[in-house]
């Protein structure tokens, strides 16, 4: 059976000679932001400056960074509910992203999402999902779409939707990849596996814990990649995007990435003995990277240290401005409930009447 130690070896940085030593950098530094930023948002929730739930990157800054340098501007993202990290490497402004998650009205969703909803039309980015599995139909629709819309091939889109590892054991995932395949969709499925979902390992949760397998029965070709490798990561994913886009057909990509803390940012973690919580930080993937980036003389100590001072003033700067936004107006609550203008709906708030004074429903002067 496969295991977390089978999940877990060391694993070769991809060689300098492979990838461009700047772009190795901005990975490096794309890596740190979002360290930096998740330790920050941790923090801000035990403020209580953050409300809800609240599920963190931590540890997965390898796999983040690679996925988000695979896509194209023309790409589709879903993403699942620990979504901070995506939007960041994917050219979300920092100081919305964390007004979002307090809730903010210059937030990415205008303070109506918070941390799971994170949602930018502009990249394409369309949800941060609370639902377990519950961005795979609508992924699927996506991929769906670009298929009527035009033929496959290098320009086509295509579209890439995040999951756990617990997601494919539900009814969504097999429905998905079945149409999927079925309907010949431009659509990569990345499972992003750190072991464990919620508090329940892989092994005890799947009859077939190698992950990438999961998609045999619908003729979907799955691929597993090691989380911690950023390149590899990157290199993996471009690859099943391509052969999505010319094929329009779907692919499955398990990257083994694991989280350093818990679920969410309340839970213990118990469930995890002290010998697998060393040796999950023995892989912790930032200072690895940035041990190997050191040695091969790709980035200089002075210029790692100037890159993480940085990450943390922009963190700050990004607090400062979360603080200080307005939080959403109460008229503007039954705003975007719909997508175009619907008659007759009433817009009272907790405590309204429901009928106004001549006895008709008080749409608050809405329509």
């Amino acid at each position: 059976m496969d295991t977390l130690q089978d999940r877990t070896e060391p694993h070769a940085q991809t060689p300098a000679a492979d990838a461009d030593h700047q772009l190795l950098r901005d990975y490096y530094r794309q890596m740190t932001l979002i360290r930096s930023f998740e330790l920050r948002a941790a923090e801000m929730y035990a403020r209580a400056k953050i409300g809800g739930y609240c599920h963190l990157n931590l540890g997965e800054e390898a796999t983040v960074v690679g996925l988000m340098a695979a896509i194209r501007p023309s790409d589709y993202l879903f993403t699942t509910y620990r979504d901070h990290g995506y939007a960041l490497a994917h050219g979300a402004d920092p100081g919305r992203v964390m007004a979002e998650l307090f809730g903010r009205s210059t937030g990415l969703s205008g303070g109506r999402g918070g941390s799971m909803h994170l949602f930018d039309a502009k990249r394409r980015q369309l949800g941060g999902y609370a639902i377990v599995g519950g961005q795979m139909p609508p992924a699927t629709g996506a991929a769906l779409a670009i298929a009527h819309r035009g033929m496959p091939g290098p320009d086509s889109e295509a579209v890439m939707c995040l999951l756990g590892d617990g997601t494919t054991n539900i009814g969504a995932f097999h429905e998905s990849l079945n149409l999927a395949a079925v309907w010949h969709l431009p659509i990569v499925y990345v499972i992003v596996n750190n072991g464990l979902g919620m508090g329940t390992t892989v092994e005890a949760a799947s009859a077939e814990p190698a992950l990438y397998r999961r998609g045999c029965a619908y003729r979907i070709p799955g691929t597993r990649v090691d989380g911690n490798d950023v390149v590899a990561v990157r290199d993996a994913a471009r690859t099943a995007l391509e052969q999505a886009r010319t094929e329009h057909r779907p692919r499955l990509l398990e990257a083994v990435s694991y989280r350093l803390r818990g679920h969410s940012v309340v839970d213990p973690a118990q469930y995890r003995s002290a010998q697998e919580v060393q040796q999950l930080r023995a892989h912790d993937p930032l200072p690895a990277f940035h041990a190997y980036l050191i040695e091969n003389g790709i980035l200089q100590p002075d210029a790692a240290a100037r890159l993480e001072e940085e990450a943390e003033q922009i963190v700050t700067a990004a607090v400062d401005f979360a603080d200080t936004s307005p939080t959403p107006a109460t008229d503007t609550l039954f705003d975007h409930v719909y997508a175009t203008e619907v008659a007759n709906i009433y817009r009272g708030l907790p405590g309204d009447t429901p009928l106004g004074p001549e006895g008709h429903a008080d749409h608050r002067g809405k329509e």
